[in-house]
């Protein structure tokens, strides 16, 4: 990854990172597997006001994710996950502690856990709040640039949810 590449985090300059990293992790092409992108993608208009906030989009996971991780107070992951057990559109929100409770097919949040942990073993700065909005899809394995109708039906209403989450992290710490 070249030093353009990283987020602006991880980029140093003397200008501090926003406070509330939201995250949204994913694969264009392969359908649902999208949808933590294309919330990412509606959030970056709609919190564009918000100076405390950052949206980024990634394809990464594991420890890759140190580079977006470090520094923020607070970071909001976003991603899709297939437990088979609720409806395409379902929210699961977690904290980072929870991460371990939530069993369903999801690359991008293994490790997660393991990259705070580690984040903080070597005294990088780490985010001290995590909220994760795993949402429940229909299809993560096709090959396709498009959500499927039932997921594309809620993304509205999921992106609301993310955005309420997101600046009452803001407010209630401001």
């Amino acid at each position: 990854m070249a030093a353009t590449d990283l987020p602006a985090s991880s980029l140093g300059g003397g200008n501090a990172a926003p406070r509330v990293l939201v995250l949204g992790l994913g694969n264009d092409v392969l359908t649902d597997d999208a949808v933590g992108l294309q919330v990412a993608r509606e959030l970056r208009s709609r919190l564009a006001g918000l100076t405390s906030v950052q949206v980024e989009e990634t394809t990464e996971m594991g420890l890759a994710l140190l580079d977006y991780l470090a520094g923020h107070e607070a970071a909001v992951l976003v991603d899709s996950i297939q437990t088979g057990k609720c409806p395409p559109g379902f929210v699961h929100e977690l904290d980072a502690r929870s991460l371990k409770q939530l069993t369903g097919r999801t690359p991008h949040f293994l490790g997660v856990g393991e990259a705070l942990a580690l984040g903080r073993k070597l005294e990088m700065p780490m985010p001290s709040q995590v909220r994760i909005f795993a949402i429940e899809v229909e299809d993560p394995f096709t090959l396709g640039t498009q959500l499927t109708p039932a997921l594309q039906g809620a993304l509205p209403a999921i992106v609301r949810q993310v955005e309420d989450a997101v600046t009452a992290l803001v407010k209630r710490d401001a």
